[in-house]
């Protein structure tokens, strides 16, 4: 084994040997996602059962969709000139006051703000958490360690959530197969904001980014800017839409996965929540290693890999009702997020690092719109079209556009970038 394979494989060594901003912001993460993971097997049934509609549902998502997404350009162009540390503090407070609203809830329009927050603050601390990562990790390692935060803040953290929170509710709520009372889920959202709160302090006192952006203080064009990038390197106009499709999940996937498992199949407590430590254990299990093979094959092989997998899961889903068929699904639909994480990577190399903060405010806008307009009539669909067309109409998704255009894309990982191309962000 040559000296590369060796480092690959020491994840100890690996993360010694990374920069201060890059452990810290794992250390938020992975404290966010255990708190996530504990209430995203409940999230959507919890503001079902206050008494919301599927199409309600879906346009609350949507909303806080939209309003990331136009916030989004201008975050980019903040994190540019001055660093991402102030708005990654916005996006955590954005979670923290959504977890309050959840847990406040006495009907359930309070329960969708909480949503809305939630969709929101995700979208903008996910924004600054990504440009962290894009300016720490060297395109070799960029994979690896993207997916050193996926195992271990969505997999091995993402495994201990689901647990602590079905413990809670047998034991504590005494919860007899799926909850059917809002008041049953409402005390998992007290400590999912707790570990929220703390990693709000992790990146108070412990990120030092102070060094980190231009400084200029000339403001640019945020619109002319993103035209500008699109107009320097074709590859990005491809890369938006194949970006588009791939967060398409948070839409059409995430918010009914759960829901459609309790309401459809039939899945108990105990199931949803096998489900969700399945999936945490793909990325403990797939995660770190399937980064080794993006740095070292490429991003594009992986990705494709990964994400059929993932589709595979959704057929699972719609055919099988078994509890242990839903397990499965769960397993698979772990590949998800480590998808996300290469597809991050493919991002990060296709624009220099000086203006990956406003590329990547034009993602989210783009990403977030596209998301959006799914989400308005993702619960229109659940209802009458019926519950199996919101995964599939994903899957056609998949196959008909990111599949063409991901092809057309060059392979990333070596590929270098024309900063000359893109001189004129610079005037």
């Amino acid at each position: 084994m040559n000296t590369s394979k060796k480092s690959d494989l020491n994840v100890f060594a690996f993360w010694k040997a990374q920069k201060s901003p890059w452990k810290v912001t794992v250390a938020r993460v992975s404290l966010e996602r255990l708190g996530y993971k504990m209430i995203l097997p409940y999230l959507s049934l919890y503001v079902v059962l206050m008494g919301a509609t599927k199409t309600q549902l879906g346009l609350v998502t949507s909303l806080g969709l939209v309003v990331a997404g136009l916030m989004g350009p201008f975050l980019g162009q903040h994190i540019d000139r001055h660093g991402p540390k102030k708005m990654y503090i916005f996006g955590i407070c954005v979670l923290i006051a959504g977890y309050i609203a959840f847990a406040q809830a006495p009907i359930w329009q309070i329960a969708a703000l909480g949503m809305f927050l939630h969709q929101m603050g995700q979208t903008l601390s996910g924004q600054s958490c990504s440009n962290i990562c894009g300016n720490c990790l060297a395109n070799c390692d960029r994979a690896k360690g993207m997916l050193v935060c996926e195992t271990f803040a969505a997999g091995v953290l993402g495994m201990i959530g689901p647990m602590i929170s079905a413990w809670v509710l047998l034991n504590f709520v005494k919860v007899v197969g799926t909850p059917t009372d809002p008041e049953q889920i409402r005390p998992l959202f007290y400590i999912t904001l707790a570990f929220t709160a703390i990693s709000l302090l992790i990146i108070v006192f412990k990120l030092d980014v102070h060094t980190w952006g231009t400084h200029q203080k000339k403001r640019h064009n945020i619109f002319k800017d993103g035209l500008a990038i699109l107009k320097a390197e074709k590859n990005c106009i491809k890369w938006l839409g194949a970006k588009a499709v791939g967060n398409l999940p948070s839409a059409l996937v995430i918010p009914y996965l759960q829901l459609y498992a309790a309401e459809i199949k039939g899945a108990s407590t105990a199931t949803l929540a096998a489900m969700t430590t399945a999936a945490a254990l793909t990325s403990v299990l797939c995660g770190y290693f399937a980064g080794v093979l993006s740095d070292r094959l490429g991003r594009k092989k992986v990705l494709f890999t990964v994400v059929s997998l993932y589709a595979i899961g959704l057929i699972i889903l719609i055919t099988c009702s078994s509890p242990a068929a839903l397990i499965i699904v769960g397993a698979l639909t772990g590949f998800q997020e480590i998808g996300g994480t290469i597809s991050a990577s493919i991002q990060h190399e296709l624009v220099p690092n000086r203006i990956r903060g406003r590329w990547s405010g034009v993602n989210s806008f783009t990403t977030s719109m596209v998301s959006a307009g799914m989400a308005a009539v993702s619960g229109l669909i659940y209802e009458n079209m019926g519950p199996h067309w919101v995964f599939l109409i994903y899957i056609l998704c998949e196959l008909l556009i990111r599949l063409p255009l991901m092809l057309s894309i060059p392979e990333t990982l070596s590929r270098p970038v024309d900063e000359e191309k893109f001189s004129a962000l610079d005037a």
